[in-house]
């Protein structure tokens, strides 16, 4: 009897946001897949749970992949965690879920923390429909990006690092209608989580008043109504 694959949510900041459900996951399971050991152990030790590990990131060749789905053919159970959050949201947890699933694997949800829908229940606006882009490419296709989020009356949800905060900031100014409100979402859930909301000229300046360091979530608000 096949084994089965579990996609368990970690904490994206604060280690107590993890649920029962994920720990008793982990605990049970015979191995983790993860992004980086470093970061999965330091959770693994906050709750005392020692498993082995395997490394799965963007740059995985397919014979390790093709390993873990043996393991699970053979009968053991895998949970995948990424560094941070609910896995395949801008991860390589979609290829291990994919492999499972050609392979009559079952893939279950164990779900919890996750940015996306953290900063969505704060920021204020009406998401009832919004696109979300995940990171902005650095180079190529980025200005023409940022003008159809401005003619886009759509919400739209994207990512940043704080290498490129600044100028993202810039750019939603040089685009955006100076009335339209966006939400910034700093460090959300960690010692230094900072919430900004107003317009992009106003929340640039909040911005460079505290701090640009961190991760980031940006959400551009509706169009205005005429």
């Amino acid at each position: 009897m096949n084994g089965k694959l579990f996609m368990v949510a970690t904490p994206i900041g604060n280690l107590q946001d993890i649920s029962q459900r994920s720990l008793e996951t982990l605990k049970t399971c015979n191995l983790i897949a993860c992004e980086d050991t470093r970061v999965t152990s330091k959770l693994l030790t906050a709750y005392n749970i020692s498993k082995p590990l395997a490394i799965i990131h963007e740059h995985t060749q397919p014979a390790s992949v093709d390993k873990l789905i043996q393991r699970m053919l053979s009968g053991e159970s895998v949970a995948y965690v990424c560094d941070a959050g609910t896995p395949n949201m801008n991860d390589p947890g979609g290829k291990l879920a994919q492999a499972a699933q050609d392979h009559g694997i079952e893939v279950t949800p164990v779900p919890g923390p996750s940015a996306l829908t953290a900063a969505i229940s704060v920021c204020g606006f009406d998401l009832q429909d919004f696109h979300y882009l995940g990171f902005i490419p650095h180079k190529k296709g980025r200005q023409t990006l940022f003008k159809r989020i401005a003619e886009d009356k759509t919400p739209s949800i994207f990512l940043e690092s704080t290498h490129r905060i600044d100028k993202t900031m810039e750019s939603l100014v040089e685009t955006l209608d100076e009335k339209r409100l966006i939400f910034v979402g700093r460090e959300l859930t960690k010692l230094h989580e900072t919430l900004y909301r107003g317009t992009c000229t106003e929340v640039r300046d909040k911005l460079k008043a505290t701090s640009s360091k961190g991760e980031f979530i940006i959400i551009v608000g509706p169009a205005l109504k005429r």
